[in-house]
């Protein structure tokens, strides 16, 4: 017979329930067994009342209604066993559904953080090129004043001086080259 004080957390609660299950069948039918043997020597008494027969009897009997009462106990214990376990059992389902559930939803969020990542550095990055097209429209349009300056002054000191401002060259030899002078041709 088995201890009813054995482990309440087995390694596999499926076959605890089994094995608990079995044990309730192995009662039922000895509680059915003893059950049969009462009503059997009940029924042996001809006036349908138990009369006390001789002290062998009497004590087989004592002995019977002893153990009736020992397998109703154990029964009812092993009941109460299997509904604790089936209600763990259904807890842990309920537990597994809720971490697939999660399990799925973090990898779905997962696969999706490369996008959302790119978006975010997308959305950041816009103002910087905007910030950068405007810098290098603001840039082009120095550039072209510089230019507008720059010609502007080389036509006043032409003006001004009636001569090309033009670089002087030096030769290999280290003398200095003269170029042509236009003049006044401008």
């Amino acid at each position: 017979m088995v201890n009813p004080l054995e482990s309440q957390h087995p390694s596999d609660p499926h076959a605890e329930v089994s094995r608990l299950r079995s044990e309730l069948q192995m009662r039922d039918r000895l509680v059915q067994q003893l059950s049969q043997e009462l009503f059997r020597l009940v029924k042996g008494n001809n006036n349908g009342a138990i009369v006390h027969q001789n002290g062998n009897e009497t004590a087989k009997l004592q002995t019977l209604h002893q153990q009736l009462q020992e397998v109703e106990e154990q029964v009812e214990f092993y009941q109460a066993q299997i509904g604790d376990r089936d209600s763990e059992i259904v807890q842990l389902r309920q537990t597994v559904s809720e971490l697939t559930d999660r399990a799925r939803m973090l990898e779905q969020v997962v696969q999706e953080l490369p996008e959302i990542y790119r978006q975010k550095f997308a959305e950041r990055l816009e103002p910087i090129k905007e910030e950068v097209a405007a810098l290098q429209q603001e840039n082009r349009r120095l550039h072209a004043e510089l230019q507008s300056v720059s010609y502007r002054l080389a036509l006043r000191s032409r003006q001004s001086s009636g001569q090309l401002d033009l670089p002087a060259f030096q030769d290999t030899k280290g003398d200095k080259a003269s170029l042509p002078s236009f003049g006044n041709s401008l």
